[in-house]
């Protein structure tokens, strides 16, 4: 789900989803902590360890971070 009813936001988060059940949520849950479980562990690895063309095969993680060091580094060389 989104927020409000921003229809960009929407094909994310279906696109996401999608990617959950095709490629990490491979068999049916037993009970709902299991469920849990799997979602929680599948985003994990789609941020740690998947890597993203669109990132040129980076993970989301590691963008992330380099992002943010660049921006400290150009917070602390203004300063």
């Amino acid at each position: 789900m989104t927020d409000g009813y921003d229809c960009y936001q929407n094909a994310l988060a279906e696109r996401v989803n999608g990617i959950l059940k095709m490629e990490f949520l491979l068999h049916r849950p037993a009970n709902l902590e299991q469920a849990r479980t799997m979602v929680r562990e599948s985003v994990r690895m789609y941020n740690e360890q998947r890597p993203h063309l669109s990132l040129e095969y980076k993970t989301p993680d590691a963008v992330h971070r380099a992002s943010l060091a660049s921006q400290l580094r150009l917070g602390l060389s203004l300063a």
